[in-house]
């Protein structure tokens, strides 16, 4: 997949859709994994600083990785 386009030069909509195809649920958590990675949140809700234009696709991800939603005010777990 490409580089997550960045927020200076994209607008919402084409990141927005840059996690919807980064992202895709196939209705086989068994096989897909998303759903585990994210405990459940939709895709969408966890990037939604990057879609709004808040923070860049890696600060979410950083963020993420220390088991925060993007803000990193609300505990996923």
């Amino acid at each position: 997949m490409s580089e997550a386009p960045n927020i200076a030069t994209s607008t919402v909509s084409e990141r927005r859709e840059y996690i919807k195809k980064r992202f895709p649920c196939i209705s086989d958590c068994d096989m897909c994994g998303f759903c585990a990675v994210f405990h459940g949140k939709d895709p969408e809700y966890v990037y939604d600083d990057y879609i709004i234009g808040k923070r860049s696709f890696q600060e979410i991800n950083e963020g993420f990785q220390r088991g925060k939603k993007g803000t990193g005010d609300e505990e996923l777990c």
